[in-house]
């Protein structure tokens, strides 16, 4: 990756980097509550293990 580009990165991680933080979360709750109404499981990391979490437990 060039240099100047690294720089960008860098910038925008700074200066929005709340608001990227808040479109992942949203985004994540938007899969859960799609995953959750239609009755499907998902998959996540708990505690460095993959683990399939059920829709009724999804707590959202």
């Amino acid at each position: 990756m060039k240099a100047e580009t690294q720089k960008d990165i860098n910038r925008i991680l700074v200066e929005d980097g709340d608001v990227i933080d808040q479109a992942l979360k949203e985004g994540v709750r938007d899969a859960m509550l799609r995953h959750k109404k239609d009755g499907l499981p998902v998959v996540i990391d708990r505690d460095g293990k993959i683990v399939w979490v059920k829709p009724e437990d999804l707590g959202y």
